[in-house]
């Protein structure tokens, strides 16, 4: 029989009434001769009381700073609670659960705290469970150093879970279960025609991931790509079919696959006749990255340099530049917006018929830039929602 991994969000958790779907969802894969390894996220998000963010609140900025691994300690409680919590209502349905932290799961890590990095994964505790009929219930977000020092994987990280197990345990597939129908072409809340991705690669919602689609992260999607294990987006709370994410090299008939965007942009210029004289302007990237300030959308011309950073970047470009006498200009109020679809490779006009459809309803693109299968444009925020519905009418 093959092996599936089925991981179920906070919102999945939360209530007593979500975990009987969950419940049935896991007893859907045994009666059809699948072998479920789960991965849970701890219950609910802020505000509800086993939330990895509500315990958080219980603890001040500086020892959250000065003791990393406590704060993993921590962290890792909410998803041990909903491992216990759910092989109890697994018990109830007559099916033999264990619950399992990640790094009893054999998931090994490095020692850097709160952001740890796997070293390898020993299934010989979950391949036993699966030889007696047990259900292993595991704890996602976390893992174990070689000490046993339990450490956490960064933002994601149930996902992140769930892709790591999927590949070491050459799972059929690892289904990711949220409170969405799958990945949409656009964001619902913005678009109301917005429908879902029924099919996608992996190259596609690793970009949809990393240009802000909340779905699933980006490190999940990495890890199943490298292991060419398929991935399900697929809603706990209905039957919907979700988004198949596989390794399919099929053109797309569409030639984007969908839209999506980041707030809080700063668009940053820096001419070169302002900057006569000054030896930083032509080491200004490198000295950026030493200072961890991340950039993006750059173009780089012979008279300006022209990029975007993230909002909380701010106070430390204006730090960096203004000790180094580079003088600037900043627009602020920024949202980058992004095309994405490898249906767009060797089809000319894509770029012009975006700049047609947003010039017609006076939309302004202040920047723009584009890969084999992205294009961005950069627009102020009060626009952000109409230049996404424009776009998707337009391509979708």
């Amino acid at each position: 029989m093959d092996i599936i991994v089925q991981k179920f969000g906070g919102t999945s958790v939360t209530t007593k009434e979500r975990r009987k779907l969950v419940v049935e969802k896991i007893k859907h894969s045994l009666n059809n001769n699948l072998i479920p390894v789960v991965v849970v996220s701890a219950m609910g998000r802020k505000g509800d009381p086993y939330a990895t963010d509500t315990l958080l609140s219980m603890i001040n900025e500086g020892f959250k700073t000065n003791n990393p691994k406590a704060m993993d300690f921590l962290m890792s409680c909410g998803e041990m609670i909903s491992t216990v919590v759910l092989c109890n209502d697994l018990y109830d349905a007559g099916i033999r659960a264990m619950p399992l932290t990640g790094g009893q799961a054999g998931i090994i890590t490095d020692a850097k705290f709160n952001n740890a990095s796997v070293k390898e994964v020993n299934t010989s505790m979950l391949m036993e469970l699966i030889s007696q009929g047990i259900v292993p219930v595991v704890s996602g977000f976390q893992g174990a150093t070689e000490k046993g020092e339990i450490t956490t994987l960064g933002r994601g990280g149930s996902d992140t879970t769930a892709s790591i197990l999927g590949v070491a345990l050459k799972a059929k597939e690892i289904d990711i279960f949220t409170d969405v129908d799958g990945i949409m072409t656009a964001d619902p809340r913005i678009v109301q025609e917005a429908e879902v991705i029924s099919k996608m690669n992996y190259l596609e919602v690793f970009q949809y991931a990393d240009q802000g689609a909340k779905v699933i992260h980006p490190r999940a999607v990495d890890i199943a790509k490298k292991g060419s294990i398929p991935l399900k987006i697929k809603n706990t709370f209905n039957e919907s079919d979700g988004t198949i994410i596989d390794s399919t090299d099929e053109e797309s008939k569409k030639i984007i696959a969908g839209i999506t965007y980041t707030q809080d942009r700063i668009q940053v210029v820096i001419k070169k006749a302002n900057n006569e004289g000054n030896p930083m302007y032509k080491n200004l990237l490198n000295l950026l990255a030493k200072e961890n300030i991340s950039i993006d959308l750059i173009n780089v011309f012979p008279e300006e340099k022209i990029f975007t950073i993230s909002s909380k970047d701010k106070d430390s470009l204006c730090r960096v530049l203004g000790m180094e006498g580079i003088k600037y200009s900043l627009v602020e109020g920024c949202s980058n917006v992004a095309l994405i679809g490898t249906g767009m490779r060797g089809i000319p006009g894509v770029m012009a018929s975006i700049v047609e459809a947003l010039n017609e309803e006076e939309i302004e693109i202040l920047q723009s830039a584009d890969s084999f299968m992205t294009i961005w444009c950069l627009v102020k925020t009060e626009n952000v929602k109409r230049a996404i519905n424009i776009l998707h009418k337009k391509f979708m």
